[in-house]
Order: C-alpha cells, then sequence, then structure tokens
C-alpha cells in the first residue's frame, strides 16, 4: 500500500464553553486552533485532514442562538479566517464547523478550508433536529445543497448531527457521488436519544460500505465520538473516544479496506435499480 491509499485524519473531540458575544466567541477559536496545532505538530504520523465537531465555533445553546445577529458569520469570517491559517501554516485540510449568516439564512454550516487557504465549498445542514435538547428549527433554516471535496484521491462529504437519521442522505452521497467518507459531524446531548446514535452510526457504514467518522463535542453531557470502518465484526470493532473528555485521536482511512469490504460483501453491487416495483398484498 502506497501513501496515496492512505489518509490521515486528526478527529477532535474538543471542548466549547458557554459564550453569548463575539470576543467570547472568538476567544474560544484562538484556543481550538492553537490545541490542534499542537496536536498535529506532535503527531508522529503526517495529518492531512483536521476535523472538528458540529457548530465547533460556538455553544451549543439557548443562550447563545440567542444572539446569532453578532455571532454568525458569512463564509470569510472569523472561523474561516482562524483555520485558514492553521491550513496554510500545517499544511492541513480543516473541516469546522460555525453559524452562517446569509440570504435565507442563519444556517449550521460546515465549512472546509485547503492547504493553500483557499475555501473549498460549504455544506448547510438539510435536517434540523427539534427533540429532546435540540431546538434549531427555533433559529436555523435548512440548507439546500450538499458538498464533496477530494484530499489524496479520496472523496469525502460532511453531513451533520441530525442528518444520520434519513438514511437516503447517506446512501445519496454514496451511490450517486461516489463518496468515500462521511463525515459526520455532531453535537450530540446526552437526552433520552443519545444511545440510539451509534447504532446509526454503525449501520450507516455498514450499509454503505464507507469510513464514517461520528463526531462530537467534549464535555460532561456529550463525548462518546466514533469511528466506523466499511466492514465492522467482533474482530474489527469501531474506533471508540473519551466518554466525555477532550481528546485527538488520528485515524487512517485506506483504499484497500474500501476495496475489500465491497468484494467480499456484495450490498452496493445486489441492490436493485429501483424499488418501486409490484406488490402484492393479502
Amino acid at each position: 500500500m502506497t501513501a496515496n491509499d492512505t489518509l490521515t485524519i486528526l478527529a477532535c473531540q474538543i471542548s466549547i464553553p458557554p459564550m453569548t458575544t463575539v470576543a467570547q466567541r472568538d476567544a474560544h477559536l484562538e484556543v481550538s486552533a492553537t490545541k490542534v496545532r499542537q496536536q498535529v505538530v506532535q503527531s508522529e504520523t503526517w495529518v492531512d485532514l483536521v476535523v472538528l465537531p458540529e457548530l465547533s465555533s460556538i455553544e451549543y445553546a439557548r443562550e447563545t442562538f440567542a444572539e446569532l445577529k453578532t455571532l454568525a458569520e458569512p463564509l470569510d469570517g472569523p472561523s474561516f479566517q482562524a483555520w485558514r491559517r492553521v491550513a496554510v501554516d500545517l499544511g492541513v485540510f480543516v473541516s469546522y464547523s460555525f453559524p452562517r449568516a446569509g440570504s435565507g439564512g442563519p444556517f449550521i454550516s460546515i465549512g472546509v478550508v485547503g492547504p493553500d487557504g483557499a475555501l473549498l465549498g460549504h455544506y448547510d445542514k438539510l435536517h434540523l433536529a427539534q427533540y429532546g435538547a435540540s431546538m434549531e428549527k427555533e433559529y436555523f433554516n435548512r440548507g439546500n445543497h450538499l458538498f464533496t471535496f477530494m484530499v489524496k484521491g479520496f472523496r469525502l462529504s460532511p453531513i451533520i448531527c441530525y442528518d444520520i437519521r434519513i438514511p437516503e442522505l447517506a446512501r445519496t452521497l454514496v451511490v450517486d457521488h461516489a463518496v468515500d467518507v462521511i463525515l459526520h459531524c455532531g453535537a450530540y446531548y446526552r437526552d433520552e436519544s443519545f444511545h440510539t446514535w451509534h447504532p446509526f452510526a454503525i449501520a450507516r457504514a455498514l450499509e454503505n460500505q464507507v469510513f464514517f467518522l461520528s463526531l462530537n463535542r467534549a464535555g460532561e453531557t456529550y463525548g462518546n465520538s466514533l469511528f466506523c470502518l466499511p466492514w465492522q465484526d467482533e474482530n474489527t470493532p469501531p474506533v471508540t473516544f473519551a466518554e466525555t473528555a477532550e481528546e485527538f485521536r488520528i485515524l487512517t482511512v485506506n483504499r484497500d479496506a474500501l476495496e475489500t469490504a465491497r468484494r467480499d460483501y456484495t450490498f452496493l453491487k445486489d441492490r436493485l435499480d429501483d424499488y418501486k416495483i409490484d406488490l402484492l398484498s393479502a
């Protein structure tokens, strides 16, 4: 296997403090960027891509969302500028999340910046959660497009938190857009739905035969991020993160694992082109 057959990800289960002001947000961005820099520089493995959780720029709380008029940003706002500097200085791609201002917004968004400092594109969350501790429909609007990008020959696509519970989205990304890695960034609070999250992540990885990073923020009521492989069993389990603590994990995506899973288990090949077929009912 050559270096071009592998992709190395630094997955950042970071803590995000309470905040209601621009100054607090900007201070948090500086702290987060410093932590990521230290992790990349100290890593014994070359890092290709840094990934951060949902709304990594701000706290997930009503008090914070009530201040979106000042905290929501344009695409080239403070979050982009902070992570652009990291990307250029360290020669990495960075996937980060922020509240995006703009026509039809605000949106819960992910931006991806490349090592050259250019914004590759962005994704606005398609499915807004409004149950348990989630109250997104009261503050945000849903997006209207998908987004994929390439790193070292692998096609990646971000989705956000509640998106995981709509199986058509992941299937479309894989079947129609040839995605190899789904970056599922969340803010999974320990409400009544928390313990159903991992089965969804494992199912999305297995049924679509993709690498699936399900990345949460850290904290007493968050944590437990998960990295799922294209095939998993008792001998090849998912990679688990700390229960609540902040943690930075180096993860490896490799072409051979994708090809082997799809060769040995022909789930995708055996799909019918169309399931709108005759129904017999009693």
